[in-house]
């Protein structure tokens, strides 16, 4: 698996999510500011949560071009087994169900869901709580983590 490969597909994922992002900028600043929707008395809110929309929609925007700043910048290292799990790692963990995960370990975009072959990819975050459980782990380690009132266990399978 190439992890160039998977941050292209990364910034391309976040480019599609900008342009969304900017599209309902624009749709919410046009509601806001649509001459039908100047309030006439104190209980005609709709332009003033349109406006209030495109400022949420205008920070998203802006936290979408900060994470592809990032991804530009980053460049993920071969894994280094004195080190350990580290940002830029592509990692497989096994479940106690014997079912594979791939992680691969990223400045941002948590929870985006790649494929790379026939192999579903999930990017996780180095904040997220199962980066920093697998930080510095290596093949073989055993990794245990709180989800909920459920205790998981898993071991590393891979890295790259």
């Amino acid at each position: 698996m190439d992890k160039f490969l998977l941050q292209q597909q990364v910034l391309e994922r976040l480019a599609e999510d900008l342009l969304q992002a900017e599209q309902a900028v624009r749709a919410a600043h046009e509601t806001a500011t649509h001459e039908e929707n100047i309030a006439e008395n104190k209980y005609d809110t709709l332009g003033l949560e349109a406006a209030y929309l495109a400022t949420g929609q205008a920070r998203r925007a802006e936290a979408i071009r900060q994470a592809m700043a990032n991804w530009r910048q980053f460049r993920p290292r071969p894994y280094d087994a004195i080190q350990g799990i580290q940002l830029g790692s592509l990692v497989c963990l096994v479940d106690s169900d014997d079912k594979q995960h791939q992680f691969f370990i990223g400045p941002d975009g948590g929870s985006m869901k790649l494929v790379s072959g026939a192999q579903r990819v999930q990017v996780i975050s180095s904040e997220a709580p199962l980066a920093r459980a697998i930080q510095g782990k290596c093949e073989g380690d055993e990794v245990s983590l709180q989800i909920a009132p459920h205790r998981q266990q898993f071991e590393v399978l891979r890295v790259l």
